[in-house]
């Protein structure tokens, strides 16, 4: 069985095409400069707002998280630009950071983050379709995690300021590299959401699927930054082999370990046990994967392990597979924006130059509010 069910994750397509070509619009965006240029031209207005800046730079890390779906690759690009200009302004080191590890929520929104098509495929429905679904809910945990951290900064005292506050050069985007921004190409992370949302939303004749949407946003990439073609299609494989080997690997296992347990026997004692109980299935599809999140630093694997063994049977306990499905992925992302573990979280720590553990005192609070919030309205 386990053998089975690890050809046949390999295999499907509609997750395969999407994530991988995701993962591959990603790498293009990073090597033509436009996911750089997007948080340039995001970043010039905002300078002189003071702890004011701190929800704003949230905000701006959720949207750019939104085009470029990797939390750290968003992170990155974001944090290079928004955390030094956060301690010019006087906000402490722990702030700035936790402002922009606050933002890195906002990939429940793209159509290439591995949830959105793996619980679409679950519940047969497309995938712009699942995110219309839980968009209100995932806005609703962003609007958690921009006043929830401005308010816990507040409390521990940002705003005053620290003298000693340096930024790790060596992590920062150097500009020697020829990086000059461009109006066109900050457009160009925008325009495979943009085809998605419109293609759905109002213009039924552009409608396509994920993969088709990146393809072509790759393109406007290509004739936007006029690059050598060769090493474009090589990054664009080198992204598709990537989310492979990242993504598609975390589901394959998830498949195997589901299939294990299937065959155990385990998955019908814990299904007939949650059929007595919705609450049961209410709060171990939230705090489960929140739980998990936090102590792995990963909001991926035990979401998938969840959403592969309980979640298809969510029928049975009075639930829709979108809700349950969408409940466990929001808070699996809720749990690892609060992780020390996080590969994010430490991205943004290192930027600042301040331990992980204090980055998380201030998104511990609106996170852990949050999951509970989205438990008791969404399912």
């Amino acid at each position: 069985g386990g053998l089975n069910a690890f050809a046949k994750s390999m295999t499907n397509a509609s997750l395969v095409m999407a994530i991988c070509g995701s993962m591959g619009f990603a790498f293009v965006a990073k090597y033509t400069g436009a996911d750089r240029s997007l948080v340039h031209y995001l970043a010039s207005p905002i300078r002189g707002l003071g702890i004011f800046l701190v929800p704003v730079c949230t905000v701006i890390t959720f949207f750019v998280n939104i085009a470029i779906p990797s939390a750290a690759g968003c992170a990155a690009a974001v944090g290079s630009t928004l955390i030094p200009v956060m301690l010019r302004a006087g906000i402490r080191p722990a702030g700035a950071a936790a402002a922009v590890l606050a933002g890195t929520i906002g990939s429940y929104l793209s159509p290439g983050t591995s949830h959105n098509p793996y619980v679409a495929n679950m519940a047969h429905m497309e995938v712009m379709d699942f995110i219309g679904f839980h968009a209100p809910y995932s806005i609703l945990v962003g609007a958690f995690g921009v006043i929830g951290t401005l308010i816990m900064c507040l409390i521990l005292g940002d705003h005053k300021g620290d003298k000693n506050a340096k930024v790790d050069e060596s992590k920062l985007q150097k500009n020697d590299d020829g990086f000059v921004p461009s109006p066109l190409k900050a457009l160009v992370p925008l325009v495979p959401i943009t085809i998605l949302v419109v293609g759905n939303l109002w213009c039924p004749f552009i409608k396509m699927g994920v993969a088709q949407a990146m393809v072509l946003g790759a393109v406007v990439a290509l004739a936007v930054a006029r690059c050598n073609p060769q090493t474009f299609a090589k990054e664009f494989f080198n992204g598709t082999g990537k989310g492979y080997a990242d993504v598609m690997g975390i589901i394959i296992a998830a498949g195997v370990f589901a299939a294990g347990l299937k065959s155990a026997g385990l998955i019908d004692t814990f299904v007939a046990a949650l059929k007595e109980s919705n609450e049961i299935a209410r709060w171990g599809g939230s705090i489960g994967p929140f739980l998990m999140g936090v102590i792995t630093g990963s909001g991926d694997a035990a979401t998938l392990a969840f959403n592969e063994t309980v979640t298809p049977h969510a029928k049975d306990f009075g639930m829709t597979i979108e809700g349950l499905g969408g409940l466990a992925f929001i808070a699996g992302a809720a749990g690892r924006t609060m992780s020390p573990l996080a590969g994010v979280t430490i991205l943004v720590s290192g930027i600042a130059m301040v331990s992980p553990i204090e980055v998380i005192k201030r998104t511990a609070l609106p996170m852990f509010l949050a999951v509970i919030t989205c438990a008791l309205v969404m399912v």
